[in-house]
């Protein structure tokens, strides 16, 4: 359910704690306001608002319908291949470090906390939730699966996939079982960016093309821009063909760019791009959205 807000597993929340939570977090908006903390913190009996989970159809009370939960969880195919589970002559084996990739994400407990909380979802409803792609990257992460590839394309289907994330947080902030799906879901990202299968994908390419352009020149060279996303460096013919009615519109109106020009930072952009790829590889090929206002307020 929903405590003050804020998606939760009421077993594991204290009364006395919330109250407490609620306090700071008062004491907090009045020191704000005040620039100083001379105002006092209002005083009254604390109020604790219990509300259903969100995402969800209310069926009553406090009561959801979380068919579309179980819908997107069973659409990743969250289970071990066939051929994989298949008994061998002898046991499939596993390395202590392999089976430790599954530990964090072996937690999740589908309480559905993170696809309550999630913005992705409440604005896109193909969006399959943070829950199923945890799931998802276990099973990309299962030394026993023989299907990566697959998955990964199946991951890699525009926004009802992994690329549908806002990267807004909520997820790993609500989960009480610190499975972190955002950080599972930057994982697949990581794993579709190094398919050189995926390098076909025009969203992939759309990304990658941006930051690269970037890195060599400080900004986006609009020439080669266009070639390298829709025309594929010349390898996708009806993308060039596509392009070639804009191209003769911007030569008409004097809009086409026949040289490029370096930033003057464009070291300095260089290596701020390479130090955040060294931390988080699917991070920069995120696409640019507004994180929607949290359900909860």
């Amino acid at each position: 359910m929903r405590i003050n807000g804020r998606s939760a597993l009421a077993c594991k929340e204290n009364v006395g704690s919330e109250i407490q939570r609620s306090q700071q977090i008062a004491e907090s908006v009045v020191n704000l306001v005040a620039e100083g903390g001379n105002v006092p913190t209002p005083a009254g009996i604390p109020v604790i608002t219990l509300a259903p989970m969100g995402n969800m159809p209310v069926i009553k009370d406090l009561v959801v319908d979380m068919t579309s939960f179980w819908d997107n969880l069973k659409a990743v195919d969250p289970y071990v291949s066939t051929a994989s589970r298949q008994v061998p002559e002898r046991e499939f084996l596993q390395t202590p470090e392999e089976r430790s990739r599954l530990n964090q994400v072996g937690n999740c407990i589908l309480c559905g906390a993170c696809y309550s909380e999630c913005n992705a979802r409440e604005v896109d409803a193909t969006f399959v939730g943070p829950h199923a792609l945890a799931k998802a990257y276990r099973m990309v992460a299962d030394s026993r699966d023989q299907t990566t590839n697959d998955r990964l394309d199946h991951y890699n289907q525009g926004t009802a996939g992994a690329w549908g994330c806002t990267r807004c947080y909520y997820c790993n902030a609500v989960c009480p079982m610190d499975v972190a799906p955002m950080d599972q879901i930057s994982k697949i990202k990581s794993a579709i960016l190094d398919q050189k299968e995926a390098r076909s994908s025009v969203s992939i390419r759309h990304r990658k093309t941006l930051v690269d352009l970037v890195k060599q020149g400080g900004w986006v060279d609009e020439r080669q821009f266009g070639l390298r996303v829709v025309g594929n460096s010349f390898r996708d013919i009806r993308g060039m063909l596509s392009l070639a009615p804009l191209g003769l519109r911007m030569l008409a109106t004097g809009k086409f760019p026949l040289t490029f020009e370096k930033s003057e930072g464009t070291a300095q952009i260089r290596a701020l791009i390479d130090a955040v790829e060294q931390i988080d590889p699917a991070a920069i090929v995120e696409p640019l959205t507004d994180t929607p206002e949290p359900v909860g307020g």
